[in-house]
């Protein structure tokens, strides 16, 4: 199958990644040109540490980077595409934009997705000719890692679309879950509600950002502690989530003081070099200093 992926951040061009390494062709547009460069060069390093860890062969890689091409432009980015994915980030606004001038340019029978971890899919569809072919796919981040997939069902999306849809993760060798269109649907409502809870622990001096994590990965066998998960996604993406639910599903999301100013201060986590911990080369090696009673 042909798919275009619309955006080379992080989901993006893991979305790439493993859609090209499952032996589809992928064409990878991007607005800027350095972003599809860091996109590209993200996955070929991915790959190269698949190969040191004997999950991915030489060849493997290769055939995989040879069904990837990056693109700028949106007409030859959709030409002959069967699916459309987007993911650029999580603003309403731009997702409908992004969509809407996708939509314009292919035929009405191309499967449309948005790769978002919250956004109300059903207010997404609403600004298309054509809603009935939308549908949500939350990826998790490592996208090349996690093998659980959201298929978000809005209340346009034909049933058409969802089987479409599940067979493709079906073949990129990942397992969908079918979840109806709420705020923060199944995953990220349960997921950061329990990370919000850790940031505010961190917020009172409960414990240490690592001891709480510990806590997490060998008390409830958690491969990722609450508050690593949280630097790894980006604080400044899980303050966005927060405000969205709280709106939607009052106060118990209330995003902790202690984010908002990790956030105005840049520190938003791997990214940045530094949120709960420090980072580097992408692995992180210290606490952050100021994690004590705030």
């Amino acid at each position: 199958m042909r798919i275009t992926v619309l955006g080379a951040g992080t989901m993006g061009h893991g979305i790439t990644q493993v859609s090209a390494m499952a032996g589809h062709d992928v064409v990878l547009r991007d607005i800027d040109e350095d972003q599809l460069s860091e996109g590209l060069l993200s996955i070929k390093l991915n790959l190269e540490t698949g190969i040191d860890r004997g999950k991915v062969t030489e060849n493997e890689k290769e055939e995989t980077l040879d069904r990837i091409t990056t693109v700028t432009d949106l007409e030859t980015a959709v030409d002959e595409t069967e699916m459309i994915i987007e993911a650029v980030p999580e603003k309403v606004d731009l997702k409908k934009n992004v969509l809407s001038e996708a939509e314009a340019a292919v035929s009405e029978d191309v499967v449309l997705a948005t790769n978002t971890s919250s956004l109300s899919i059903t207010e997404l569809a609403s600004a298309l000719e054509h809603p009935e072919r939308f549908i949500g796919l939350h990826f998790f981040n490592p996208v090349h890692i996690m093998s659980l997939v959201e298929a978000v069902v809005a209340e346009q999306s034909s049933d058409q679309t969802r089987e479409f849809a599940k067979d493709y993760v079906d073949s990129i060798d990942k397992t969908p879950v079918v979840v109806q269109d709420t705020p923060g649907f199944a995953s990220s409502r349960l997921g950061v509600a329990l990370g919000v809870e850790a940031i505010r622990m961190v917020e009172e001096g409960v414990a240490s950002p690592g001891d709480i994590d510990t806590s997490m990965e060998l008390g409830y066998n958690h491969p990722v502690g609450p508050l690593e998960l949280t630097d790894i996604v980006g604080l400044d993406v899980r303050l966005d989530i927060l405000e969205y639910l709280r709106e939607e599903l009052g106060e118990r999301f209330k995003p902790p003081q202690l984010l908002k100013r990790k956030v105005r201060a840049g520190k938003t986590g791997q990214k940045s070099g530094e949120g709960f911990y420090v980072w580097e080369d992408g692995e992180p090696v210290a606490m952050s200093g100021d994690w004590g009673n705030q």
